[in-house]
């Protein structure tokens, strides 16, 4: 008897993969108009690029196995360390900006919840040697824009965005010590998903002194004017004049549209490899987990063994992102049903109607027809249950007796 799929694994059906087909047009079309180009990698890596990067805590996530060659390898389970493999590899021959994006199959061996399974089909866009903060709104403007060909509207979707630098100066403005910093970053990180008294506790715990850790606690609510008038003045005076250009940027880019970004300080984005500028998209409703993040990460190549230069992207999963075009109805596939059925008496020679169906489909149309002789009346039935968008009748002495 035959089983369903492996947990956390999903089958395509006809209609899925019309759906997964629809959201990854959309993807690559405008990711190629903002001149990104397409590129791909293997799905199975050395299991050190992912450790390298994440630490050996990662291995428990992954699908990873010893070859038969006895080499450690994995299924990726991100696309980041591979492109960061790759341009480090030709650094020196590659335009500059490089601007790449892919749409690879992901895994991940972890727990199956809403919005999250064990593979998935994610979008990455990164652009690598450039560090001006211009990179960082097309960057964003580039995800919005999705956003808006898939119909959804700033009603819907918002752009959480925050800076790990700004953040920083702004938690030791508030007393944080230096070294408690990275634990904090930890507790802002699951603010949304911890009751407000533990994360006090956990604040206490890291030496964060008592008058902060409500201003901590409700550090989402922070408005760029209380950064500018805490530490506008402060060593991080430049990174908050860098930030004040990004958000007259990203709505320059979004034709002067301001209502997609929001200034949020709890987005850390969880992983320490980030630099400067994060962000991720939400609905505003809150029923779906992130459909998209990224920031900047200008030391990872060269953590990697790679070359030192700057970089920044963002992942975009198919999982959320059709969870939530499906709930606003807005998931509209091509349709998969033929451009014309031939019909045809029983009195028509079976290669008539082959010929006639030659014929259309040099021309560039999609056709279907019986595979054996069948009355009139099981014709036009079947293609009426196939959807197709035109019944032709071929019966009549080289009248196609067209009927829709």
């Amino acid at each position: 008897m035959f089983k369903g799929a492996l947990p956390g694994f999903r089958d395509f059906y006809p209609q899925e993969l019309a759906e997964r087909a629809h959201i990854m047009r959309i993807w690559r079309e405008v990711a190629r108009r903002y001149a990104f180009v397409e590129y791909d990698g293997p799905p199975l890596e050395p299991l050190d690029l992912y450790t390298k990067k994440s630490g050996d805590e990662i291995v428990g996530q992954l699908y990873n196995f010893v070859d038969k060659g006895g080499r450690e390898v994995a299924l990726r389970p991100e696309m980041t360390p591979t492109v960061a493999r790759m341009v480090a590899a030709r650094a020196n021959a590659l335009r500059k900006p490089v601007r790449w994006f892919s749409m690879p199959q992901l895994f991940r061996y972890e727990r199956q919840q809403k919005g999250r399974l064990r593979e998935h089909y994610q979008l990455n866009v990164d652009l690598f040697g450039t560090s001006d903060i211009a990179a960082d709104a097309e960057l964003v403007a580039c995800a919005v824009d999705m956003m808006r060909a898939f119909g959804l509207e700033s009603s819907d979707v918002v752009v959480r965005v925050s800076d790990r630098r700004i953040l920083h100066a702004f938690l030791r403005s508030l007393g944080v010590a230096e070294e408690a910093i990275g634990g904090v970053y930890g507790v802002i990180d699951k603010l949304e998903r911890t009751p407000a008294q533990v994360s006090g506790e956990k604040l206490a715990a890291l030496g964060v002194p008592a008058q902060a850790i409500e201003r901590i606690i409700t550090i989402a609510s922070v408005t760029f004017d209380e950064v500018q008038a805490r530490i506008g003045a402060s060593s991080a005076a430049e990174q908050v004049e860098e930030f004040a250009r990004f958000l007259r940027y990203v709505p320059a880019l979004l034709g002067g549209d301001a209502r997609w970004l929001q200034l949020d300080l709890s987005i850390v984005r969880g992983l320490a490899y980030y630099t400067g500028i994060v962000f991720e998209l939400f609905d505003r409703s809150g029923e779906f987990r992130a459909i998209c993040g990224g920031g900047r990460y200008d030391n990872l190549l060269k953590s990697l063994g790679g070359a030192d230069m700057p970089a920044l992207g963002f992942g975009m999963g198919d999982v959320v992102l059709g969870e939530l075009l499906r709930s606003r109805g807005l998931m509209k596939p091509e349709s998969t049903a033929a451009d014309v059925w031939l019909g045809a008496a029983e009195s028509v020679p079976l290669e008539q109607v082959m010929a006639e169906a030659a014929r259309r489909r040099g021309a560039g149309e999609s056709v279907e027809y019986a595979l054996r002789t069948q009355s009139m009346s099981k014709q036009r039935k079947a293609a009426q249950a196939s959807g197709a968008r035109e019944f032709v009748d071929l019966s009549n002495d080289g009248n196609d007796g067209r009927n829709g």
